[in-house]
């Protein structure tokens, strides 16, 4: 994972953010919105994504950016359209 520096709330501030740090926003937004929807607890979605719920921790979070390979698991797990989270990152621009 990619650090980002300053972590931020998952709340997105009223003041402009590099695209790293926009890009780290969409995806904590968008991962925790799906996993509340869908009932799930962190420690449950790491399972289902093979990973420790620490890390969901840091992506719900906007700390790191996830590596790709957990995005992807993480996508497939909760049946999330990425196009989306790039989309709104863009419109947000």
């Amino acid at each position: 994972m990619r650090t980002v520096k300053h972590a931020p709330q998952t709340t997105t501030p009223s003041t402009p953010l590099d695209p790293e740090r926009e890009l780290a926003y969409a995806i904590a937004s968008a991962v925790q919105e799906l996993r509340l929807e869908r009932g799930l607890s962190q420690k449950e979605l790491a399972e289902l994504v093979g990973t420790k719920q620490p890390r969901i921790s840091v992506v719900e979070s906007a700390t790191k950016l996830p590596s790709l390979p957990l995005l992807l698991r993480i996508a497939a797990a909760l049946d999330m359209d990425l196009a989306v989270v790039f989309e709104s990152k863009e419109t947000n621009a």
